[in-house]
């Protein structure tokens, strides 16, 4: 497994409740993220997705909303008192410090809710989905790193035919995120989802039976 940063978010200590192997399952826009989670999950490997967990904790009455009006401004609440998730985008894609604010609330309650999903897991492993995982702090609770990945072009291409944008829109849009090299570095295993959908069920077959063994072994403390 790759040397990953110790920074982490703040979140409850893994050590205090049972947990199940984790998987990081992550991988740029358009590289077929949702693809391969569909796939684990036909398997019958819980899924915890961190994207559906950011949107839970800025509802109305949440911490983190009244974090974020008291950080960024009412401006950015919509008229039912809800996050103005369009501008926020907007603002946060234009401007790197506070894309890093916005962070700096969001993720230590997202890695909270995340550690206590996994705590309730009833099976060997989990996935947890993190789309920017190279763009955020390192989670050091987690087992391992699996990256969805494909070449740039076929990301601009998948980018400009899903969301109906401009080539140039589609490549601000990657430069706007971590590198291919910067995420594969920090892999411990990769799905090639460039090719055919027959090949994905291959891989994830395959790293399925994988992530059994490897939990097994953990459960019996042959790996740390």
């Amino acid at each position: 497994m790759v040397e990953r940063e110790t920074i982490a978010p703040n979140a409850d200590s893994s050590d205090d409740h049972p947990r199940a192997f984790t998987v990081v399952l992550t991988g740029g826009i358009a590289a077929g993220k949702t693809a391969v989670s569909n796939r684990f999950a036909h398997l019958g490997v819980p899924i915890i997705d961190t994207d559906l967990i950011a949107r839970t904790v800025v509802e109305p009455g949440q911490p983190a909303l009244h974090e974020i009006t008291e950080a960024f401004g009412p401006q950015y609440l919509d008229d039912a008192g809800r996050l103005d998730r369009r501008r926020m985008r907007q603002a946060i894609f234009a401007d790197a410090g506070l894309r890093a604010c916005l962070e700096a609330i969001l993720h230590p309650q997202i890695a909270r809710e995340a550690l206590r999903q996994i705590a309730r897991v009833n099976y060997a492993y989990c996935l947890l989905v993190i789309p920017l995982y190279a763009e955020s702090a390192r989670w050091p609770w987690i087992d391992r790193v699996l990256v969805v990945d494909v070449t740039e072009s076929i990301q601009i291409e998948r980018v400009m035919r899903r969301d109906q944008v401009g080539k140039k829109q589609a490549e601000a849009i990657l430069a706007a995120q971590a590198d291919r090299q910067t995420r594969l570095a920090l892999a411990d295993d990769v799905i090639d989802n460039g090719g055919k959908p027959g090949d994905l069920d291959i891989q994830v077959g395959t790293l399925h039976k994988k992530y059994l063994h490897m939990a097994a072994q953990k459960e019996r403390g042959y790996l740390t």
